[in-house]
């Protein structure tokens, strides 16, 4: 028996979302009334509306409204125009990649890193292979190595078969970073592509994006990550035509004109990453903000050695004022001796360790943040839009709820402990998109009152506005109606509906990884599983289960009020949260069918080995 995504081999990745000058400023149009009505609504909000009788209820909530806001100015900004960097021919020789006259002319060497802990020995065997089929038109030095922190027997007959390298070390320190790090010590490539256990390079690869690297401060390329074992799932056009004949069909291809590409029962975790790639990181490249997201990725490798000697001066400043600040409050001295200084110092250079990737559960994000914010040398980055390589995608809750909480608890930790935003190098439109990225984290507060609002009303009839008069429809409509319409335009091409309401429906894990990190709690380095884990997770979705019957009981027992003659609610009060609740109903329910979600088929998930 084989791997379960053996039948999905056959896929073709997407090309990149074609760009539009007419679309860009149209959606830059829309954006700006989007906001200019936003604006007018919340000043009305905080000068005109609040219901001064349950100012616990109304303050709360038109402080979630702003902060809200305040992360649709950040995405805006973000989205505000595609700058996409001309795709260079390959370079011929080292020469082609430096700005040194003097730098011997020699083929391009590359190194491409597999990561591996647990992994199915078989598993990284195809990403090998696919590796040794990259294209390069140039003579090239193309060494594959297998990084292994799971130190296995087989796992070496297998890179000596496959003719890659094997590299391990005696101890699994700073996990992911710190077995790059090993592995950059015994190696000498000049650029590393990044590839973890599962990853698959496309032929492509290098001969598509080495060419970036003419720029000699070009210090990384990001290519989209693609889960090519992704359930396609059936057109709506299809779907509803099953149903109603000809006008389901012609209902569907209405549907997709507005809102793009719809499938029934496809990616039941919303995986595609191709929003964020196509359309959020991509639109940073006119900022040189894009930052390294792993796998897939491409580094100069003088680049990576500069980052590690930037946070190696920084870490060992920053302990040896420590120290210093300690002495000084033990002694009552204002200035200490320069031999006791320099004698913290040469302590603090010894306790520190040189990482080229940063012991952190979020090492790409921070790498980045370092080597854009370096002020001795202005690197560069791009979002190449093209996919260069294929992955598998999680395939149950519990694997998905685990790497998105490695992702938020990483991000807010950086954000608390080594806040970007206040950090010195970086300019102003990389502070803004880094802040984009560190703002939408923390959303699970304001989320959780846009939750509760609705069942506060319909249960207790104590309105968070002074009234659901036409004067509150007047305001908020034009803000929504434009900002959705702002919205279909500027994602033109990728359905991005779904991808909402699962941001909605995140609350729960992002506050748990925010009062972890509030908590100081090391975020851990678990292993991604990359094979379904058997059984259901409905344990995990308890949080939005809870939502959703609070938020239907209350609908049931306010519209029973209602009919029943009760004079405490009124009806622009009952259409508004009557809305708004459906609206997190529908969010909730896309977490929660997942946790049930099994694959069409029941094969075991145990695959045997590829001759």
């Amino acid at each position: 028996m084989g791997y379960y995504f053996e039948r999905y081999e056959h896929r073709d990745p997407p090309e990149p979302v074609p760009h539009s000058e007419g679309r860009q400023l149209l959606y830059q149009f829309l954006a700006v009334l989007a906001l200019v009505t936003g604006a007018w609504y919340l000043h009305w909000r905080w000068t005109d509306s609040l219901n001064f009788s349950a100012l616990w209820f109304a303050i709360p909530l038109v402080i979630a409204e702003t902060t809200a806001f305040i992360g649709l100015i950040f995405f805006t900004i973000n989205m505000w125009k595609t700058s996409d960097l001309p795709i260079l021919p390959p370079p011929a020789s080292i020469t082609d990649c430096l700005d040194d006259p003097e730098a011997p002319d020699r083929p391009v060497s590359v190194d491409v890193f597999f990561t591996t802990y647990n992994e199915d020995v078989d598993l990284v065997r195809l990403g090998v292979r696919d590796a040794a089929k990259m294209r390069y038109p140039h003579m090239i030095n193309l060494r594959i190595h297998i990084l292994d922190d799971g130190r296995r027997v087989e796992m070496q007959r297998m890179a000596e078969e496959e003719g890659a390298n094997y590299i391990t070390r005696d101890n699994n320190i700073g996990f992911k970073a710190g077995n790059l790090r090993n592995a950059l010590e015994v190696t000498t490539g000049d650029f590393i592509v990044i590839c973890d256990a599962d990853t698959r390079p496309l032929p492509t690869m290098l001969e598509r994006t080495l060419g970036y690297f003419r720029d000699p401060d070009m210090a990384w390329v990001q290519t989209p990550q693609w889960f090519y074992d992704i359930p396609e799932g059936t057109p709506i056009a299809e779907a509803l035509s099953r149903r109603l004949g000809w006008f389901g069909r012609a209902m569907g291809r209405g549907l997709e004109q507005i809102a793009g590409p719809i499938r029934i029962g496809s990616d039941p975790f919303v995986n595609d990453p191709e929003m964020f790639y196509q359309i959020i990181l991509r639109r940073r490249n006119w900022a040189n903000a894009s930052f390294c997201c792993g796998a897939g990725s491409i580094h100069r490798r003088e680049a990576v050695m500069q980052a590690a000697l930037s946070a190696y001066g920084e870490t060992v400043t920053k302990q040896a004022e420590k120290e210093e600040a300690a002495i000084r409050r033990m002694t009552h001295e204002k200035v200490l001796a320069e031999d006791v200084r320099i004698h913290l110092r040469g302590q603090a250079l010894l306790a520190t360790e040189l990482t080229p990737y940063k012991f952190h559960v979020s090492e790409d994000i921070y790498t980045s943040i370092i080597l854009h914010s370096d002020p001795n040398r202005r690197w560069k980055s791009v979002l190449h839009p093209w996919v260069e390589s294929k992955m598998l995608s999680p395939q149950d809750l519990l694997t998905w709820s685990i790497q998105r909480f490695k992702y938020a608890g990483g991000s807010l930790d950086i954000l608390f402990h080594d806040n970007p935003l206040l950090r010195s190098g970086l300019s102003l439109p990389q502070r803004l998109m880094y802040g984009a990225t560190f703002w939408s984290y923390l959303s699970g507060i304001w989320n959780v009152v846009f939750l509760l609002a609705p069942i506060v009303y319909l249960f207790s009839a104590i309105a968070p506005v002074s009234a659901y008069s036409t004067d509150f429809y007047k305001h908020i409509l034009p803000f929504l109606i434009l900002n959705e319409l702002a919205t279909l335009v500027g994602t033109w091409g990728i359905a991005g509906y779904k991808s909402r309401l699962w941001y909605l429906s995140f609350f729960a894990l992002n506050l748990r990884a925010m009062w972890s990190v509030v908590k100081g709690e090391k975020i851990k380095f678990p292993v991604t599983p990359k094979s379904r884990q058997a059984g259901t997770f409905q344990r995990l979705v308890i949080p939005q289960i809870v939502v959703v019957v609070l938020t239907l009981a209350a609908l049931v027992f306010a519209l029973t009020a209602y009919l029943m003659g009760s004079d405490n609610y009124t009806a622009g009060g009952l259409v508004a949260n009557a809305f708004w609740g459906a609206n997190n109903i529908l969010a909730m329910s896309g977490i929660i069918r997942a946790a049930f979600w099994r694959p069409d088929d029941e094969e075991p998930i145990t695959q045997e080995a590829i001759a």
